[in-house]
């Protein structure tokens, strides 16, 4: 089993919700990211989605845009960041750690190149974001061979039929969309996300994580009622962008974020299992 596998495996057992939080590697500067990283698991995250950034963020709003050009301002590139990655595995080797970013610096590597490398390092999967369901066929499966988990994106307008295109190439788990637009563009509707994922439950057996408008601890714990992760981004990298002169501070606010986050989702999860607790009960 990868490293993913194992951990939400382990979430499983204990009835609790992944945290995974994002940030965009090399913002503000190439130094801070591992600290970062680490600031994270501390506080409470499952696993780390780390940006790649690139010079045409398609997907991304205002904030990861700005944190994409405040990286590549430092010249950062795909092999930076799995240097970074490297450098983590120096004092964690538990935290499942996904990479996430566009096709073409992945190209430019060379496929096979990047799964050899990525694996090396100690990446446990990649989310790329402009891969299509169509192209998913000639990448995924280069990837798990190379020891790397394909993660896919589904959005709120994709029909079913596609979803299970998806999750046939799809490994570590599915990422979520939670509404249509790009990540930090608007508020997250929580209410209708149970009907939302449902089809993709039907498709896979793969844990699901939710992302794209995850503000609040209240969000959080909306959101772990119905999924199997919390994925937050914009929010941690607001945090970044007003601190980011001075990096300590930076990964105390990042921390301070993410474990309120983290006490919300508990929280859902011990009201869950009250629940099911009762309900055993009853019957």
């Amino acid at each position: 089993m990868s490293r993913l596998a194992d951990r939400f495996a382990e979430l499983k057992r204990a009835h609790r919700t992944a945290l995974i939080p994002f940030l965009t590697a090399g913002d503000p500067g190439p130094d801070a990211t591992v600290d970062f990283m680490h600031a994270l698991v501390a506080a409470g995250a499952d696993a780390i989605e780390l940006g790649v950034p690139f010079t045409d963020p398609m997907a991304d709003g205002p904030v990861i845009q700005a944190a994409c050009e405040r990286a590549l301002a430092h010249g950062t590139s795909l092999r930076d960041v799995l240097g970074m990655v490297e450098r983590f595995r120096e004092r964690d080797i538990d935290t499942p750690v996904v990479l996430m970013g566009y096709f073409n610096p992945i190209d430019s590597m060379g496929l096979e190149a990047f799964g050899e490398r990525a694996r090396a390092v100690g990446a446990d999967g990649v989310l790329i974001v402009d891969m299509t369901a169509e192209e998913a066929p000639d990448i995924a499966p280069r990837l798990v061979e190379a020891g790397v988990d394909p993660v896919c994106l589904i959005a709120p307008t994709t029909g079913e039929a596609r979803i299970g295109q998806i999750c046939e190439n799809a490994a570590g788990f599915i990422y979520y969309v939670s509404f249509k637009g790009v990540t930090g563009a608007s508020s997250l509707d929580t209410d209708s996300l149970a009907a939302q994922i449902a089809p993709i439950r039907r498709a896979t057996d793969l844990p699901i994580g939710v992302g794209f408008g995850v503000r609040t601890p209240d969000n959080a714990a909306a959101v772990a009622a119905v999924a199997d992760a919390v994925i937050v981004g914009s929010a941690l990298v607001r945090e970044i962008a007003e601190h980011g002169d001075a990096p300590a501070t930076a990964a105390e606010k990042l921390g301070e974020t993410l474990a309120a986050m983290r006490a919300a989702i508990d929280r859902a999860d011990e009201k869950q299992r009250d629940e099911r607790e009762q309900e055993g009960e009853s019957i």
